[in-house]
């Protein structure tokens, strides 16, 4: 029994922010946003670009890459982001409605910027646990960049995130383009250095002027840059031979790396750990960080680019705020 990806679907905003825009909003040099952040535009959201539009637009496309009626569809699974058209709200069935997915049902959760790998390994482990589960949307849509403040340094990591939405068709017993295994590593000692400070039950109810405090703050920066230089690159590193490991590879099997945005020093630096060559990755550099998306987003421009082909084993890797690190092994084809 396997399980593997019929289809993708990915949208980007028609909406762009280029380095020359960030650069004036942030008194960052845009040398320094091109060059070392690694941003020439991102997409931002439109007013009808709420985070499950975004799927649910993403969703549609896997469904026609797939070939299949959404009917087909037995469980949708959101992998978006938390920050969602409402508070408390389930974005799964708004998309299994909206896109005639009238047999399905669904559920929300979520890994930060980890979660599509994590939605993979949750959706394979349920398909191979349940007969009545051969096929299952995962979707996302994300737009946190909505959270982000440009005037508030300790941040600046995240001044590169986009808005869109990515999603994938698996079946079981596909065949082909088969789901392997996957890695996961987590430190909570990251949980309340990087957050929201309001909106959330520590400060209820909210007051009139906390809704001018609704974006990502760092509460030690010395330390929480201490925690992401000791032990961010290790646990990506980590996860990738992990996940490699498990799927019976290791790093010289590599064809594709779909690894998310981040600044271009920290892509460059993986790509010499691993011996991996520029055209055997995608850098994000004119869409930012999507969140969750990334990964799905890498392996579309690189089917339509030819620097995925068939056979080749592909490493999907991210990591979310909190703090997870994530990767699957695909073999693609």
């Amino acid at each position: 029994m396997n399980v593997g990806i019929m289809g993708l679907g990915v949208y980007i905003p028609d909406n762009y922010i280029y380095a020359e825009e960030i650069a004036k909003r942030t008194n960052i040099p845009q040398w320094v946003i091109e060059e070392k952040f690694g941003i020439l535009k991102k997409p931002i959201p439109g007013p009808e670009d709420t985070t499950s539009y975004m799927g649910i637009q993403a969703a549609k496309e896997a469904i026609k890459d797939a070939g299949i009626d959404p009917k087909d569809i037995d469980l949708v699974i959101w992998n978006g982001g938390q920050h969602k058209d409402y508070p408390c709200w389930l974005a799964s069935l708004k998309v299994a409605h909206e896109i005639g997915a009238t047999r399905a049902w669904g559920f929300d959760m979520e890994a930060m910027c980890g979660s599509m790998m994590v939605g993979m390994e949750t959706a394979k482990s349920l398909m191979m646990n349940n007969d009545n589960l051969n096929t299952v949307l995962l979707v996302s849509g994300y737009r946190n960049g909505d959270l982000i403040n440009y005037e508030v340094p300790e941040t600046s990591f995240m001044f590169d995130i986009g808005a869109g939405g990515a999603a994938l068709i698996l079946r079981k017993n596909l065949n082909k383009n088969l789901i392997l295994g996957s890695a996961f590593r987590g430190d909570g000692s990251f949980s309340e250095q990087c957050v929201i400070e309001v909106g959330g039950t520590k400060k209820w109810p909210m007051k009139p002027e906390d809704a001018n405090k609704y974006y990502f703050t760092v509460r030690d920066s010395e330390k929480f840059k201490a925690n992401l230089s000791e032990k961010t690159m290790p646990n990506f590193y980590g996860v990738i031979r992990d996940s490699l490991k498990k799927s019976g590879y290791s790093e010289k099997d590599i064809g594709y790396l779909a690894i998310l945005h981040f600044k271009r020093s920290a892509h460059e630096a993986v790509l010499e750990e691993l011996g991996l060559k520029e055209e055997q990755t995608t850098y994000l550099e004119n869409y930012g960080h999507i969140g969750q998306n990334d990964q799905v987003l890498s392996m579309k421009l690189a089917l339509k680019e030819g620097k995925l082909n068939l056979g080749d084993i592909v490493v999907m890797v991210g990591a979310g705020i909190g703090f997870v690190w994530a990767a699957t092994t695909v073999k693609w084809g």
